[in-house]
């Protein structure tokens, strides 16, 4: 650690690894420190989102001037914090840190205004939703949009069918999973939503597509809150509420 590093020292930090990881990711070193760090502090949870180190550091970055920073600092922090929601079934952590959560949410919407790249404005939305704390799936939801497609299951208890919902490139339907990567798949049209009968979190969403110029993201949100029909049954159901069931 340099003399004016923005972290504290690593006796404080209670961990080098973590410390250093964010120093790395601050300087814009390389990309693979934002691999490691989603390792050392989602999946290992080397360092604690409540440890004073954490929050500002990201906050920090997220408030900088490089957009791939800022996004990458702003996906992990919002992570971090529904996972701290979950673990602790409670919002005490994020009521306590609010004035950083307010700052890291200022920020998220400040760069998706600007950001034009299809999957990391999704991203980005994912990162606004975490922050905001009010629902538990947004990583679902967004990653069915930038993968363009969701794994999801017929809720009718007699057929379970697990059911494919394509939604982009290859087209907007359903399919079985047995079929699912063949040229002569069983397809079914997907019913999208109309835009103006949106509400809630769909219709939300689906204006700030719009209104930050990616409508391609915002015809699939009508899709993800329109609906899907199973190829075994013929049942149709919510992609959204079985988006919502299967993340439950």
């Amino acid at each position: 650690m340099t003399s004016n590093s923005p972290f504290p020292p690593v006796d404080e930090a209670g961990s080098g690894r973590p410390a250093a990881l964010l120093e790395r990711a601050a300087a814009g070193r390389d990309s693979q420190v934002w691999s490691d760090l989603w390792t050392e502090l989602y999946h290992n949870g080397s360092l604690d989102v409540s440890h004073p180190l954490v929050l500002p550091a990201l906050t920090d970055m997220a408030e900088g001037d490089d957009a791939d920073t800022a996004a990458s600092a702003l996906h992990l922090a919002g992570a971090l914090l529904v996972q701290a929601d979950q673990r602790h079934e409670t919002r005490e952590l994020r009521d306590r840190r609010a004035p950083e959560v307010a700052r890291l949410l200022a920020a998220a919407h400040r760069w998706r205004r600007v950001t034009g790249d299809r999957d990391g404005y999704c991203y980005l939305l994912e990162a606004v939703l975490n922050l905001e704390g009010d629902i538990s799936w947004g990583e679902d939801l967004v990653w069915g949009l930038v993968s363009e497609e969701y794994e999801l299951e017929c809720p009718d208890e007699d057929c379970s069918e697990v059911l494919w919902v394509v939604i982009g490139e290859r087209g907007f339907f359903s399919t079985s999973e047995d079929h699912a990567l063949s040229d002569d798949a069983e397809t079914l049209p997907l019913h999208p939503a109309a835009p103006d009968a949106l509400d809630g979190l769909g219709r939300r969403l689906h204006g700030l597509a719009l209104a930050d110029g990616h409508e391609d993201v915002a015809h699939a949100l009508t899709h993800a809150f329109g609906e899907a029909t199973c190829p075994r049954c013929g049942r149709r159901c919510s992609v959204v509420g079985q988006v919502i069931a299967r993340s439950g």
